[in-house]
C-alpha cells in the first residue's frame, strides 16, 4: 500500500514539475513575441498596458498606437475598449496638438489618474507617464 502511494505521489510531483516548466516556456514565448511587436512601433508615440494581459478578464492589446484623437471607456465605440466595471463609457480621451500628446478626463466616475494624482484638466504627457482607468495602467511612450 505504501508503495502503490509512493509511485503516485512520485508521478503527480514530475507532473507538476513537467506543468511549471511549460509555464515558464509559455511565458517566455509570449515576452519574445510582445518585443517583435515594439520593433513595428518604435516611430510613433503609444500607449503600454502595464497589467499582465493573462490575468484579466477582458481581452486587451497590449499596446495603442496614439493618433490624433484616442477615446478610452467601457463602450464599444472607444478606440480603446477597458470592459472593467471601475471604467466609464466615456472615461478619458488622449489628443495630439501641436506635436505634444495631452490627457482630459472626461467626467468619468472613478477618475482617470496621472502618475497617482487625479486628473482635473486638460494634462499635457510626457515620456513615461503612468495613467490609470479603473484597473488598467498604462504608461505613456513618445516616438
Amino acid at each position: 500500500m505504501f508503495g502503490l502511494l509512493s509511485q503516485a505521489l512520485k508521478y503527480i510531483f514530475i507532473i507538476i514539475i513537467y506543468l511549471f516548466i511549460l509555464t515558464i516556456i509559455r511565458m517566455i514565448y509570449l515576452d519574445i513575441r510582445s518585443m517583435k511587436q515594439v520593433d513595428n512601433i518604435k516611430d510613433a508615440a503609444y500607449l503600454k498596458v502595464v497589467n499582465r494581459l493573462d490575468s484579466l478578464n477582458f481581452k486587451m492589446q497590449e499596446y495603442y498606437i496614439l493618433k490624433n484623437k484616442i477615446d478610452i471607456g467601457r463602450s464599444s465605440k472607444n478606440d480603446i475598449v477597458i470592459k472593467d466595471n471601475f471604467v466609464s463609457k466615456n472615461h478619458a480621451r488622449i489628443f495630439e496638438s501641436e506635436g505634444s500628446y495631452f490627457i482630459e478626463d472626461l467626467s468619468s466616475a472613478n477618475g482617470t489618474y496621472l502618475n497617482g494624482q487625479e486628473l482635473t484638466n486638460i494634462v499635457e504627457l510626457r515620456d513615461g507617464d503612468n495613467i490609470g482607468v479603473g484597473f488598467i495602467q498604462f504608461i505613456f511612450v513618445d516616438k
